[in-house]
């Protein structure tokens, strides 16, 4: 029990920005090391959340503390329900949200078909839309989606590049369709992630709640249509083209969207363009071995120099900053 409390601490610490470097890394390697640590990890994080929508009515901040001890108690974890952040913690590059802020390019059609918009959420921020029938949209950096607005009663969207997470307003009589550049979505009513940026080659999609079917398309033909259940991740790769399916924690790849980010492990050579998007940077490496290097770690309110100062720290490498790039060189 005085484990769990002083890793609760460590995790309240993250969260109010007040962790050292130090009890950072120990609650990342704490957290690599099982499952059931990152859905602790979670739990607490949700509750404190939640605990902060009542701050403002509680003026005894210790007796707030002692039930929010009592909640992460639990024996039995409870079921994380994702929620949409409209209040974003501040980064280091502009955070765009909402349609409207992002970049729309209307594409004009005769007069009785269909009106297509593009949406563009540019590196170095995230933007959320509301499509036509409700369904809701959060387009990660570096995104561009396509959507009829008007002239239309279909439900199709068609992500050229980039990661989008949906949450799709129920309609059986009309699915909702997620184009990929290999294969397409249907989905009557749910959340998941889609993530197919064009330099990484690969498209993943994870599903969070319902259930979503995974059909052929021009580029790829299917021997069986695919449904996926809550917890499943779907991986294909462009060069072996092939479909994989896996068990996750969908929160965990979906996280991009209230502005937070974890890496399990991950190498250098998936982080840094991940890096890049997020803050909209130019980042190179000196040594083709550092991309080898792996990293374990989360990302919330910190800039770019904090992030590569939480990395120099972990890994054997330096960084240093020459008109707009930064390079990474081993020490």
């Amino acid at each position: 029990m005085q484990k769990n409390q002083s890793i609760k601490q460590l995790i309240i610490a993250e969260l109010d920005g007040s962790i050292s470097n130090k009890d950072r890394l120990m609650l990342n390697k704490w957290k690599t090391e099982s499952e059931q640590n990152i859905q602790f990890y979670q739990q607490t994080r949700e509750n404190w959340q939640t605990s902060l929508q009542h701050m403002a009515d509680i003026a005894d901040t210790q007796g707030e503390w002692k039930r929010f001890v009592k909640q992460t108690d639990t024996k039995k974890p409870k079921k994380l329900l994702p929620k949409v952040y409209l209040t974003w913690s501040k980064v280091a590059a502009i955070l765009i949200v909402g349609m409207l802020l992002g970049i729309t390019v209307i594409q004009l059609q005769p007069q009785g078909e269909p009106i297509y918009a593009t949406a563009i959420a540019p590196k170095g921020s995230v933007s959320q839309l509301i499509l036509p029938d409700q369904t809701k949209v959060f387009l990660n950096a570096g995104t561009e989606l396509n959507y009829a607005v008007a002239n239309s009663d279909n439900r199709i969207v068609e992500l050229t590049s980039g990661e989008a997470w949906f949450n799709v307003t129920k309609n059986p009589k009309k699915p909702f369709i997620v184009k990929t550049p290999y294969y397409n979505i249907k989905v009557l009513g749910t959340q998941f992630n889609v993530k197919a940026y064009t330099e990484d080659h690969a498209i993943v999609t994870t599903l969070e709640e319902g259930s979503i079917q995974v059909t052929s398309s021009e580029k790829l033909q299917l021997k069986k249509e695919l449904i996926m259940k809550p917890g499943e991740q779907l991986l294909f790769t462009e060069k072996d083209k092939k479909l994989i399916i896996r068990r996750v924690n969908p929160q965990l790849y979906s996280s991009w969207k209230i502005n937070e980010l974890t890496f399990l492990n991950m190498n250098m050579k998936e982080l840094i363009p991940l890096l890049e998007r997020r803050y909209g940077v130019n980042i190179e490496v000196a040594h083709p071995e550092i991309l080898d290097y792996h990293y374990t770690g989360t990302i919330k309110n910190e800039s770019i120099l904090e992030v590569l100062q939480l990395i120099e720290y972990t890994l054997p490498i330096r960084y240093e900053v020459k008109d707009q790039t930064v390079i990474i060189s081993k020490k």
